[in-house]
């Protein structure tokens, strides 16, 4: 899941002078610093207090918002069916969605 918006990290390259911004893989962001030939990483450090500074991603709230969608449609199910099923659908659904949330460090 891709947890930090591409916008977000150009605008940090151009406040910051770095150029040529490109995603290696989801997460691994890489430019050419200041004055630099060769391009190096992002530096989690400066990811993380962009991620502290912004909050949640798009991907990441249409994510919450399903998983809220999931849990209050598998309650009310539970209720009129009288089955606990679906709520154990959505613990599933929950322990899932917890797990893509989860920053991973690179």
């Amino acid at each position: 899941m891709k947890h930090y918006s591409d916008q977000w990290i150009d605008e940090w390259c151009l406040d910051n002078g770095w150029t040529d911004l490109f995603q290696e893989r989801p997460g691994n962001y890489w430019a050419f610093p200041p004055g630099a030939v060769m391009p190096e990483p992002i530096p989690t450090s400066v990811l993380r207090s962009i991620k502290a500074a912004k909050g949640w991603c798009e991907e990441e709230r249409v994510v919450l918002w399903l998983g809220a969608i999931a849990a209050v449609a598998s309650l009310l199910l539970s209720y009129f069916t009288h089955s606990p099923m679906p709520l154990v659908f959505a613990f599933a659904c929950g322990a899932v969605l917890s797990a893509l949330l989860e920053v991973e460090e690179v």
